[in-house]
Formats: structure tokens, C-alpha cells, sequence
């Protein structure tokens, strides 16, 4: 009995995290991530309602941006604990905003910076009007590099879906 209970202890502690279920969302539903991901809660996708996401890692990033005028305070999780969370095996991604439009985000952004799924800016939750709920931000003021017209595009508003390929 003990050498069982041990064994089931031992399984228990060296199964990867990402091998447990997602729940499920108890919410309206902000972001679907599809495509090649392991960890899933509808079907083959993953879907996250607003305490998801906030239960994922957050970061606060301070930045200036193309967008707004002076230093914005966004916040929200890492792009690469969502990947994490959804157990992504892919190299690139494709982020789809409300209007449809989309950009291809390699994966390796969001390993090499911290970019973030912005939920918040300046404190305050974003709204469609301000570019949410969600906006893919880069630290531009961290790291002046990302600031040229390739990453700006990647930079997508109203973010509903994320296809990991």
C-alpha cells in the first residue's frame, strides 16, 4: 500500500503541467487559441474568458506606441504563458482581431521579449473603443529595435483568436 500511494504521489509530482485539463470558462469568452496546441477545454480549441486570463502570470509593460499619445501602462499575461498554458507546438501564430484583420506572429517574439496580451491600460479594462479587449503589445521603450514596421504590424488590436501553426 505505501510503495502504491508513493508511486501515485510520484506520478502526480512529474507530470508537466501543461498535461492537466484547461477549465473550462465561466465567462464570456474573450480569446479562442486553435491549431497545432495539446491542452484544450471546447473541442479542439482553447477558450479564455477575462479570470483566465487573469489567473495566467501578468505583466505590466511601459511603453510608448504608435497609437497613443505619450507613455501607456498596459497589463496583462505574457504571451508566452498563454502559449505555455495551451501547450503550443507550433512556430508561428496567427492573431485575428474582431474586424477580421490578421498578422503572422513568430513564436520566437514571444519567447525573446516580453510581449503581452494587453487587458488593461493605464488601469483601466480596454474596451472595443480602445483597442480591446485584448491588443498584442511590444516593449517598444525596453527594447527601441521592435519599433520598425514589421513588428508595429504584428502589433494586433481587438484580439479575439490566436491559430497556433
Amino acid at each position: 500500500m505505501r510503495l502504491l500511494r508513493s508511486t501515485l504521489i510520484a506520478a502526480l509530482l512529474l507530470t508537466p503541467a501543461t498535461a492537466l485539463a484547461l477549465e473550462s470558462p465561466s465567462g464570456r469568452v474573450l480569446l479562442t487559441v486553435s491549431g497545432d496546441i495539446a491542452t484544450t477545454n471546447v473541442g479542439d480549441e482553447a477558450h479564455f474568458d477575462r479570470e483566465m486570463l487573469n489567473a495566467l502570470p501578468q505583466r505590466e509593460t511601459v511603453t510608448s506606441t504608435p497609437w497613443h499619445d505619450g507613455v501607456m501602462r498596459f497589463t496583462g499575461p505574457m504571451l508566452r504563458d498563454l502559449l505555455a498554458a495551451v501547450d503550443s507546438q507550433g512556430d508561428e501564430l496567427r492573431v485575428t482581431a474582431l474586424n477580421d484583420y490578421s498578422a503572422e506572429v513568430p513564436v520566437a517574439d514571444a519567447m525573446a521579449y516580453p510581449v503581452i496580451l494587453a487587458m488593461t491600460m493605464n488601469g483601466d479594462p480596454l474596451s472595443i473603443r480602445d483597442q480591446g479587449p485584448l491588443f498584442i503589445i511590444y516593449p517598444f521603450d525596453e527594447h527601441p529595435e521592435l519599433l520598425n514596421e514589421e513588428t508595429i504590424v504584428r502589433s494586433v488590436w481587438q484580439v479575439n483568436r490566436i491559430e497556433v501553426r
